[in-house]
């Protein structure tokens, strides 16, 4: 691997890829992963992605959005991302991104808190689709490189400044990679919990070097649980039956077979429903019928929910499927602004690892991805447009070889479970001053 790049950029899903290829094809750019490239949870994304159709939906995506994050969002965050959709789609659909379409037209569908259809997709695979296409794009670039199974375990930086990452290489050697600008696109935080819909590897990784070197954070108490993962007794990531599936018709059945929520209400409100009717019923899931979609709508639509069911047992075609709620999203995470900049000059945060405000206090339905590469696109202007004024590393040097050096990372297995335990504190410490906060708000109101 290179000692000194122009730009390191950490994680291979939608956010990290789509950054790197927004950037000018003059600068060599670095990018890394701790697993396989395609092992992002861009890829694992199902339903689709969101775009404006037209001014008059303005109004009416502005509120969906602000109403399913508890108006705990940030209005600008929100306004750049929905003006930003068009071009973005645009730009997928340049770089072959395939979208569902009937006869030459773009099909849109309706996901939980939407108030219409407004979600662009691709079968029930839409997060590989797109973040597959990107990749294929990143590896035609030969400014760019790729190293899977190397980590990021420090950064390298003095003053508040970031001069990039120490790393671990796919043969377990520790190194420090220089860059001119770091960008942290790590992904979120599912491998931290016993049930998610999230890749096993992506432990925070961002949000702890973050807390080691006192980069502020927002809204880390901020998970997102999702109401409809399939039920399984066996070990291991829980697969994801998509918002989308309850978009198109699907309906939720407590232990008598009586329908108990109404599915399009946002997915904490539809989970807290689950979770007391589960309670009520003493079964650990409910129900899921798609008996109101068409079987040729299924086979179409849902391709994959439906083979990956028959393999657990399930026609679901023919009968219902056990749900039970997982964890899926983390809304929090490394403070960003509209450009992606942290409070360390030089670092960059963007994707789910990065808290913007876009998403408040709960995520709509298929705002992840088109979130993701809004800000990652600027995130690449910002850094290009700082070209003229980028720091020398002349007189660092010393000052970084001494920081790597006094640093042991001798014991990588003892700092990755302190990391894990690092962010989980803080999760639990966030969640203790935000309901102390409520709290105090109801006394006080």
């Amino acid at each position: 691997m290179e000692k000194e790049t122009d730009v390191i950029i950490v994680g291979t899903g939608a956010a990290g890829l789509f950054c790197a290829l927004q950037l000018p094809e003059s600068k060599k750019i670095t990018i890394i992963t701790k697993d396989d490239a395609q092992n992002s949870d861009s890829f694992l994304a199902q339903g689709g992605i969101c775009v404006l159709r037209s001014e008059k939906d303005f109004h009416e995506y502005f509120e969906d959005t602000m109403k399913a994050g508890h108006y705990r969002n940030n209005k600008d965050s929100v306004e750049v991302m929905i003006r930003s959709s068009g071009e973005v789609i645009n730009l997928l659909l340049a770089y072959g991104v395939e979208f569902e379409r009937r006869n030459g037209e773009l099909v849109y569908t309706r996901e939980g808190g939407h108030s219409r259809p407004r979600i662009l997709f691709h079968e029930d695979i839409t997060g590989k689709e797109i973040t597959g296409k990107l990749l294929e794009q990143v590896r035609k670039r030969k400014n760019i490189s790729i190293y899977e199974h190397t980590e990021m375990i420090d950064l390298l930086c003095k003053d508040n400044i970031c001069y990039g990452i120490v790393a671990i290489d796919d043969q377990g050697k520790v190194l420090p990679l220089q860059a001119k600008h770091t960008v942290l696109a790590c992904g979120g935080i599912g491998g931290l919990y016993r049930h998610s819909t999230n890749f096993a590897h992506l432990t925070g990784d961002g949000i702890a070097v973050a807390l080691r070197h006192g980069i502020h954070l927002q809204d880390v108490n901020f998970v997102q649980i999702h109401p409809t993962t399939l039920y399984s007794q066996k070990p291991g990531r829980r697969f994801l039956i998509s918002e989308s599936v309850r978009g198109e018709g699907a309906i939720l059945y407590n232990a008598k077979m009586e329908r108990f929520v109404d599915e399009l209400l946002p997915r904490d409100v539809v989970t807290a429903a689950i979770e007391k009717q589960m309670k009520a019923d003493g079964k650990p899931y409910v129900w899921l019928s798609m008996e109101r979609i068409a079987k040729e709508d299924i086979l179409k639509h849902f391709p994959n929910i439906y083979q990956r069911c028959l393999e657990e047992g399930y026609d679901v075609t023919k009968e219902c499927i056990p749900v039970v709620p997982g964890q899926h999203y983390f809304m929090g995470g490394i403070q960003s602004d509209l450009e992606g900049r942290t409070s360390m000059k030089c670092l960059y945060a963007v994707g789910e690892t990065s808290c913007n405000g876009v998403h408040g206090a709960n995520r709509l339905a298929s705002n992840s991805l088109l979130e993701s590469l809004v800000f990652a696109g600027r995130a690449a202007r910002n850094i290009a447009l700082e070209e003229k004024n980028e720091k020398s590393t002349d007189g660092s040097a010393r000052s970084l070889t001494e920081l790597f050096l006094s640093e042991n990372y001798t014991d990588q297995k003892k700092l990755r479970q302190d990391n894990k335990e690092l962010v989980r504190q803080e999760i639990e410490r966030m969640k203790k001053e935000y309901e102390q906060q409520d709290n105090h708000d109801v006394k006080c109101g």
